[in-house]
C-alpha cells in the first residue's frame, strides 16, 4: 500500500512508500495509474533513479513520443532536457498542455528533478477538470462540439523569431502542421468532461468570427489559472512529477534567475480516439 496525501482541493497527490529504482509490479503500476486518474498529477520524492529507470518507468503507462525541438539525454531520445541557465534562460511561462499541436497529444508526462536552483522554480499544475466544472451551464452548452486550432510555430514563436531558429525547427514545423481538437474533451478513462484549450499552443476557435474568438479564448486562458483550480510543487533533489496531460495544464515559476535549473522529461504517447 502507498502512502497517499493530497496536497490541494482541486488535484495533486503525494506518493511515499514506494522504491521507484526498483521494476514496478503489474498490481503497483496498476495503482500507479489509478491514482494519476484520480488525482491527476502525482509526485514522489527521494528517488534517485537513472535515465534507463525513467524510461521503464514512463514505458508502464504505454509508448513514448519523442520531442522536435528540444535536447535529448544522450542514448535515450525520448527523454527531452529541460534546462534553464543566466545564459539561457527558459522562455515557457505561459498555461498549457504538452504538445498539444500533435494529432494525438501524450496522454501524461514523467519529470525528473536533475539541478534544482536553491530557491524559487516551482511548478504550478491546473486542473481542466476543475476548469470545466466551473464554467456556467450556458457556457459548456456554447463550447460543446467546437474546435479548436492548435500550432507548433505558434508555441514555438519566440524560438523561431532567434537568428537562424526558423533553419534549425524546419523539419519540425513541416512535420507539425496545425491540428484541431475538441474544445471540450471526455476524458477516456475517467469518463469526466475537461477543458482543452491553452494559451501556448491555442491560436483559435474553428467556425468562430476572430474577435468572438479571441474574446472566448482570452477568457478560458485566464478562466485556467483561477487558484481554486491549482496546486503547486517545490521541487527538490530526485523529485519526480507524473501527470495527466489529458486533464491538466502546467505553468513553471520563473522566479530563480539566473540560477541554473534542469529537468529530464518523458512524454507518454495519447489515446488515438477522443
Amino acid at each position: 500500500m502507498f502512502d497517499v496525501t493530497p496536497i490541494a482541493g482541486a488535484l495533486g497527490a503525494e506518493i511515499r512508500g514506494i522504491d521507484l529504482r526498483e521494476e514496478l509490479q503489474p498490481q503497483q503500476a496498476a495503482q500507479i495509474r489509478r491514482l494519476l486518474v484520480e488525482h491527476q498529477v502525482i509526485f514522489f520524492r527521494d528517488q534517485d533513479i537513472a535515465p534507463a529507470r525513467q524510461k521503464a518507468l514512463a514505458l508502464t503507462f504505454g509508448p513514448l513520443q519523442t520531442h522536435p525541438a528540444y535536447d535529448t539525454v544522450p542514448g535515450f531520445p525520448e527523454i527531452t532536457i529541460l534546462e534553464s541557465t543566466a545564459q539561457r534562460p527558459t522562455k515557457i511561462e505561459a498555461w498549457h498542455s504538452d504538445m498539444t499541436f500533435r494529432r494525438h497529444p501524450p496522454m501524461g508526462t514523467v519529470l525528473r528533478s536533475v539541478v534544482v536552483p536553491p530557491r524559487g522554480g516551482d511548478t504550478l499544475w491546473a486542473s481542466m477538470t476543475a476548469a470545466y466544472d466551473g464554467l456556467s451551464a450556458p457556457l459548456r452548452r456554447l463550447l460543446e462540439g467546437l474546435e479548436a486550432v492548435h500550432d507548433f510555430s505558434h508555441g514555438f514563436r519566440e524560438s523561431l523569431a532567434e537568428p537562424g531558429g526558423r533553419e534549425r525547427l524546419a523539419e519540425a514545423v513541416a512535420a507539425n502542421p496545425p491540428v484541431r481538437h475538441p474544445v471540450i474533451r471526455t476524458h477516456p478513462e475517467s469518463g469526466k468532461k475537461v477543458l482543452f484549450v491553452n494559451s501556448l499552443f491555442t491560436t483559435h476557435i474553428e467556425g468562430l468570427p476572430r474577435p468572438e474568438s479571441d474574446a472566448l479564448l482570452d477568457f478560458l486562458f485566464t478562466h485556467v489559472s483561477t487558484a481554486e483550480y491549482s496546486c503547486r510543487f517545490r521541487w527538490e533533489p530526485h523529485s519526480i512529477a507524473i501527470w495527466d496531460n489529458r486533464s491538466t495544464q502546467h505553468k513553471p515559476v520563473n522566479d530563480y534567475f539566473p540560477a541554473h535549473r534542469m529537468l529530464h522529461r518523458i512524454t507518454i504517447d495519447g489515446d488515438r480516439p477522443y
